[in-house]
């Protein structure tokens, strides 16, 4: 039988902080899962220490795929490609789940009707740091239906948040990998919800830690903000397109969205502000 969730992990030399991970997965009290690794090119123990827990005694499968070096964008696009579960759960290798992260997930999963579970890409709830602080604001409601767009722009909730997607949908939105380095994240959540909507719930699903370098943190920001430049400068142009329709809501945003997108279209340079279309706003 396939498994209900597949739990995507990206790392990259991050063997020191999986085991706390892989301890949190291992508590999980609902149990229909597969885990899925892809490793971005380690080059430390990481291997070793994945094989080792294939050979324990799990209630759910491990799979590990690794790949030389190509950014988190691929690594999430491979896990997509792999995972045999209906819904997506992607967390960093150097966070923790809470126990109930799935059950909960299921929960709110289920409470939408099963007619209308066509027009969901999946629900969404919240994170807290090491100290059990919630990161960012909660949802404006308990439980409400909306989108990331509307979440985002209408509703100025910022923060991590964290929930699951369906793993059809997110095949048809690949990260686009002719980009070099990172592409924000939102950039595909905002083209998502175009078309399909999320519930939105305040419930702890998720332990946010910010300690050190990993795949999507570089260690050194302004060494990096250069390589970033083109991924940064697409997502901010997709963004800036948007206001038409939400600039009323918080123009203050959008004067400082337009601001970095102008900053990293110079950055970028000619060739990728010319494949981009950058015009003068």
């Amino acid at each position: 039988m396939k498994p209900l969730f597949t739990i995507f992990t990206p790392t990259y030399n991050r063997g020191n902080t999986l085991p706390r991970l892989y301890a949190s997965i291992k508590k999980q009290t609902f149990g229909n899962f597969e885990w899925v690794i892809v490793d971005d090119g380690s080059t430390d123990e990481t291997p070793q220490i994945v094989a080792q827990w294939q050979e324990e005694q799990n209630s759910f499968p491990i799979r590990y795929f690794w790949q030389p070096n190509q950014h988190k964008k691929v690594a999430f696009n491979r896990g997509v490609k792999e995972a045999q579960g209906k819904l997506f759960v992607c967390i960093d290798s150097d966070d923790e789940l809470v126990p109930e992260s799935l059950e909960i997930l299921h929960r709110y999963w289920l409470m939408i009707p099963p007619e209308d579970r066509e027009k969901f890409v999946g629900v969404c709830g919240l994170c807290i740091d090491e100290a059990g602080r919630i990161v960012g604001e909660r949802f404006p409601e308990h439980v409400m239906d909306s989108d990331s767009r509307r979440i985002y722009f209408c509703n100025n909730v910022k923060g991590e948040k964290f929930g699951c997607c369906r793993v059809d949908v997110l095949k048809k939105y690949p990260f686009p990998e002719d980009v070099p380095d990172l592409i924000p994240e939102g950039l595909v959540w905002f083209r998502i919800a175009e078309k399909y909507m999320t519930r939105f719930f305040n419930e702890v699903v998720r332990i946010y830690h910010t300690e050190g370098e990993s795949l999507v943190r570089p260690r050194n920001h302004l060494q990096s903000i250069k390589r970033r430049a083109p991924g940064a400068l697409l997502s901010y142009q997709e963004v800036v397109d948007l206001a038409p329709l939400y600039l009323r809501y918080c123009p203050g945003r959008f004067l400082k969205l337009a601001g970095n997108y102008v900053r990293f279209g110079l950055h970028a340079g000619f060739e990728w502000r010319k494949r981009f279309g950058l015009r003068n706003r």
